[in-house]
């Protein structure tokens, strides 16, 4: 499956070369000039009446999908951002497929609604998109359209579109021929849909239940390569249109984009200010191209490039239904880890072929040229949390600066509306009618990247925050007060400094101590002070699992100039027992919360090295065990070529450990 998808592709971009007056190759002209770039308004709000000067744990979904994507909608999602807005605050959604009435055969809600939510549909292609999906569009009939509704997404396959997102600069498909005003004119109308539907859900009122912001994704593919970032607008004062991969094909061009039509624009008086940041998404299929620290011209970074990129991208989305990317437990690279922990959700079950128990018989996939790219890219540690981290001690003590000090968020990606779906017992995918059967839920063909056993419901973004506020959640976000999610809602608070009591967890008053004598995670650590401590405070989900421990991960730069990492238990202990196989009860042990002080001594007043901590659940059920339930698979009849045959094997496989990752801290030698 994997070579069909990437023989497709390379025969679709070839096409684009050719001298067919309808290729792919043939650009549309871009969006006429339409007036001011920045749209300005207003953005008050009532004062909340619930706010917090300690601040307050608020749980949401940064990155969501609905009909309006590309993808989406090749796999008959028919909701839009309204839609996911109100699954979002707890209202019922249907979910493909439909009817001949066109009636969703298929509902969710979720038990507990979010406290935020961003709908980031990709901004390539949704004016072509409004059209391939309208039959009277005069663009409805054009041959992208057609090969995108022939394609139907199936393995990856979206028509010609695909082959645009291929090229580097990439190639504006040909929907609207001789008339660009028509894509121009149905993408202004898709993005204020997407900017009427913030709206229109945020609660304004003293009661500040809900919380949107205005969003799209970033779509960088080049060569395959999954370097997609969310742009993130803190008002109702955004950009005329959206940037796309098309107008901006490196995220050098990006920031330049985010720069000029936002950060640099004035607004008139009584309006908001525009400002934004950006959220690198997936690390785990960046092939090696996520956090690279060199400008597009290939000259490495220098401290204003190392700054600017802090600045713009201050956090990354450490887990979504592609699985985790925290770390890569692999010793052929030099940014992996050596941590069993880092096989958690992985969207591969190993980067080896093979055998992967064994480290001296592993052969790393990269040497084979298979990969676990979209394109079949070599995967990297450094493309992963860890891996950047480490790369940013490095260039710290390089340039001066650290690009990579990036906070940490989970969120979704869900690509059927489900803002906020993560829970293991009620998970229905997130393609649409490719995910409507057990059978297609638990296949494991691995040529599938974004459906199967190894995806995951997705995760999600907390922030510590004085209200449900669109100023106090983004100034979360940029002081990287968060931290990320396998889905559960474990409560974790982290503060670090040389003042933190060693009593601390007997307190009352944590967070007050926490923030007098600290910082909070996502902050730096005054290194004047001596050698600091670090207070993590956690508590169990309460409609989830007891916790199990609490590690510090540890990553230093060594007098060699090398990256050094330590994984270290602090509070609780391993429970290796799962859960019951019949009724999912968690197995024995286990606490509400947990509470550790520990005393950094691992690290060296000269020398820059960064912590955080990670917060285990005991084993629960995966979504896979209720899917199999749910299926009344009969293991001694079924057919091993089918794909629920997977719910007889092993059992492990069907088992999760939830979990949450605080943002780092920063040890910084002045």
């Amino acid at each position: 499956m994997m070579r069909t998808w990437i023989s497709t592709l390379l025969v679709l971009a070839l096409a684009a070369c050719g001298d067919d007056d309808d290729a792919v190759g043939e650009l549309d002209a871009g969006p006429p000039d339409a007036g001011p770039t920045l749209i300005a308004l207003p953005d008050e709000r009532a004062p909340c009446a619930l706010r917090d000067p300690l601040r307050r744990p608020l749980f949401g979904d940064l990155h969501v999908h609905t009909a309006r994507s590309f993808d989406a909608a090749a796999y008959d999602v028919r909701t839009g951002p309204r839609d996911a807005y109100d699954f979002a605050r707890g209202l019922p959604i249907g979910l493909p497929p439909y009817d001949a009435e066109g009636r969703p055969m298929r509902t969710l809600q979720l038990a507990r609604p979010l406290d935020f939510a961003a709908i980031t549909d990709h901004s390539e292609f949704l004016g072509e998109i409004a059209i391939c999906t309208d039959p009277s569009s005069p663009g409805f009939t054009s041959r992208t359209c057609e090969t995108w509704r022939e394609g139907r997404g199936r393995g990856g396959h979206y028509g010609e579109l695909t082959a645009s997102l291929a090229f580097a600069p990439p190639r504006r498909p040909s929907v609207c021929g001789t008339d660009p005003t028509l894509c121009a004119s149905e993408l202004g109308d898709v993005w204020q849909e997407m900017n009427d539907a913030a709206e229109d859900a945020y609660d304004r009122s003293d009661a500040c239940s809900f919380t949107t912001f205005v969003a799209y994704e970033w779509t960088g593919s080049a060569g395959g390569d999954n370097i997609h970032r969310n742009v993130l607008f803190r008002t109702r004062s955004v950009p005329r249109l959206p940037v796309s991969y098309v107008e901006a094909w490196t995220p050098e061009r990006l920031w330049d984009a985010l720069e000029a039509g936002c950060l640099e624009q004035s607004t008139p008086e009584g309006t908001a200010p525009c400002d934004v940041l950006a959220i690198p998404h997936n690390g785990n299929l960046g092939a090696g191209s996520m956090f690279v620290p060199v400008r597009d011209d290939g000259t490495p970074y220098d401290r204003a490039d190392a700054e600017r990129r802090a600045r713009l991208e201050p956090l990354m989305e450490l887990y979504q239904h592609k699985g985790s990317s925290e770390c890569l437990d692999t010793r052929g690279d030099p940014l992996g880890s050596e941590d069993e922990l880092c096989r958690f959700e992985e969207l591969h079950p190993s980067v080896c072929r093979g055998l992967p128990d064994d480290p001296e018989a592993c052969v790393e996939s990269c040497s084979e040229g298979g990969g676990i790219g979209f394109l079949g890219g070599c995967v990297s540690g450094g493309d992963f949390a860890r891996g950047a981290l480490r790369t940013g001690l490095i260039e710290r003590a390089r340039v001066g600066a650290n690009p990579f000090e990036v906070g940490f968020v989970g969120s979704t990606d869900t690509h059927q509306s489900l803002a906020g779906g993560v829970d293991e017992s009620s998970f229905r995918g997130h393609l649409g009618d490719s995910e409507d059967e057990a059978s297609e839920q638990l296949d494991v063909d691995p040529g599938v990247l974004i459906r199967g056993l190894t995806v995951s419901p997705g995760g999600l973004a907390v922030v510590w925050a004085e209200e449900n506020s669109r100023d106090s959640i983004f100034a979360a976000l940029r002081r990287r007060e968060t931290y990320a999610t396998s889905g559960t809602r474990i409560v974790v608070r982290a503060f670090a400094g040389a003042q933190i009591p060693d009593d601390a967890c007997a307190s009352a008053e944590l967070a007050r101590i926490g923030y007098e004598r600290g910082v909070p995670m996502g902050g730096d650590v005054d290194t004047s002070a001596g050698t600091p401590r670090i207070v993590i405070a956690a508590q169990r989900d309460p409609m989830g699992a007891p916790l199990e421990r609490i590690q510090l991960v540890i990553g230093t730069l060594e007098a060699d100039g090398t990256t050094r990492e330590r994984v270290i238990d602090v509070a609780g202990s391993e429970i290796t027992e799962g859960p019951d196989a019949t009724t999912c009860a968690p197995p024995a042990g286990g606490s509400d919360q947990l509470c550790a002080v520990h005393t950094l001594s691992e690290l060296d007043a000269s020398r820059p090295a960064f912590v955080y901590a990670r917060v285990l659940e005991v084993p629960t059920c995966r979504w896979s065990h209720y899917v199999c339930a749910e299926s009344g698979v009969d293991c001694a009849t079924i057919d091993a070529d089918d794909p629920r045959a997977v719910c007889c094997g092993d059992r492990a496989r069907h088992v999760i450990r939830e979990r949450a990752w605080t943002s780092p801290v920063w040890w910084t030698p002045r």
